[in-house]
């Protein structure tokens, strides 16, 4: 096994450090296909790289090579991966697909608690309205997904604010953004070295619903008032994930009062590097696997004759 089997670990750390960069420079749109992307090339690369390491000592243990049909022992010869760094990834990867089946369970119990508390109010349309002084407003997933909103939301807005509130939740569930977002979440969950790319992902995120608001609305600044007063009026509580009072929220409205940003394709292609640079140590890890076990097959073999 060559160097490169240490390059997903490098790229995961240069993502880290450029999301946050090109999250903001990039149309959200872009950024959030983009930042998924990369966050799930990233992670698969991660866990590839860990599992590939971890199994050069794992595949020392009598009963597994047995089974597999190789030598301990020839195996244990030409393997040029240390048993610390071995057993290392093995620990590493435990914990990671630890903390990923954790991530998981929690974002499904969460998600199976608000629309159970949904259908306990009612609603008009896509809508549900919750009789409750405390402002809130998110868009809830589902079939249908539902905009939830509470009269205290309401009462902290103009009538055009509403609207462009509304339309902000709205473009959530139209473009499904909480895929976008479960993405990111586990992939962070499974390399904890991309939680600035998944915090980047959330931000573009809120981002696109907003500009998706401004043209419904046909009015950017309108969109900007409506956001910075429903974060004020939600200071003092909880935010939902996909809520209009996510992210930064001085940036989002510093960005809806800037001009829109233009796609540039040269701030596309260093993330689009990374993530071929990514792919390609993988598979050329694999080769070096693969022909690392059929020596040890070979000996195998030569043994028993």
């Amino acid at each position: 096994m060559r160097v490169v089997v240490f390059l997903p670990f490098v790229v995961s750390g240069l993502l880290a450090v450029s999301a946050p960069w090109a999250g903001r420079r990039l149309p959200p749109r872009t950024a959030s296909w983009l930042l998924t992307a990369a966050s799930t090339v990233a992670a698969g690369g991660w866990a590839a790289a860990l599992s590939m390491l971890a199994f050069t000592l794992v595949g020392q243990v009598p009963a597994v090579a047995e089974e597999g049909r190789w030598s301990p022992g020839a195996l244990a010869a030409s393997t040029p991966v240390n048993r610390t760094v071995a057993a290392a990834a093995a620990l590493l990867l435990a914990g990671c697909a630890g903390a990923l089946a954790v991530a998981a369970w929690r974002r499904a119990r969460s998600l199976v608690a608000a629309r159970r508390e949904s259908r306990l109010h009612p609603g008009r349309g896509d809508v549900v309205f919750l009789d409750d002084p405390v402002p809130t407003a998110f868009a809830l997933p589902g079939s249908p997904g539902r905009v939830v909103v509470s009269s205290g939301m309401l009462r902290a807005l103009s009538a055009d604010e509403r609207r462009a509130l509304m339309a902000h939740e709205r473009a959530h569930l139209r473009h499904r953004h909480h895929l976008f977002l479960l993405v990111l979440q586990l992939s962070a969950a499974l390399n904890p070295l991309l939680r600035p790319v998944a915090d980047a992902g959330g931000f573009a995120l809120e981002r696109w619903a907003d500009e998706h608001a401004g043209t419904v609305v046909a009015d950017r600044p309108l969109v900007a008032r409506a956001v910075a007063r429903a974060a004020l009026a939600t200071k003092r509580g909880a935010r939902p994930a996909l809520a209009a009072t996510g992210g930064p929220v001085p940036q989002r409205v510093h960005a809806l009062l800037s001009p829109l940003l233009p796609f540039r394709r040269r701030w596309v292609a260093p993330l689009a590097f990374l993530m071929i640079v990514c792919c390609v140590s993988v598979l050329i890890s694999a080769q070096d696997m693969d022909q690392l076990f059929d020596a040890a097959s070979y000996a195998h073999v030569a043994s028993r004759r």
